[in-house]
């Protein structure tokens, strides 16, 4: 007979940690508000740096997601679910009426002119 045995692990515990992904450019402002809602109102969202710059090439600069993973240094699929995470943000955002503060996540600034 096979007994098998279920160990709860904390979700920290079972998964990969996230591989630096390469940033070239940070953004200017770091966080952006609706003017008609009061500050003591306000609910915000966090969209790390990684986020911004996977929107920043691939829906500002147009670029497949396949280019924006290489500029990054990350697999295609992870390019996908930065985007899908990202675009989630941004609508909860603006549907919501939400501040959105950018920080944070996994990644390096680049300096300009190095590949």
């Amino acid at each position: 007979m096979l007994l098998c045995t279920y160990v709860h692990k904390a979700k920290s515990e079972i998964m990969r940690p996230k591989k630096t992904r390469f940033v070239k450019c940070e953004p200017g402002e770091k966080c952006f508000r609706p003017q008609c809602k009061p500050l003591s109102e306000l609910e915000g969202v966090i969209l790390t740096i990684d986020e911004y710059e996977a929107v920043r090439l691939s829906d500002l600069e147009g670029l497949p997601q396949d280019e924006t993973a290489k500029r990054m240094k990350v697999h295609r699929s992870t390019i996908s679910r930065i985007l899908t995470s990202a675009h989630l943000k941004i609508a909860d955002a603006l549907v919501n009426v939400k501040a959105i503060r950018i920080e944070g996540g996994s990644c390096r600034i680049i300096q300009r002119g190095k590949k």
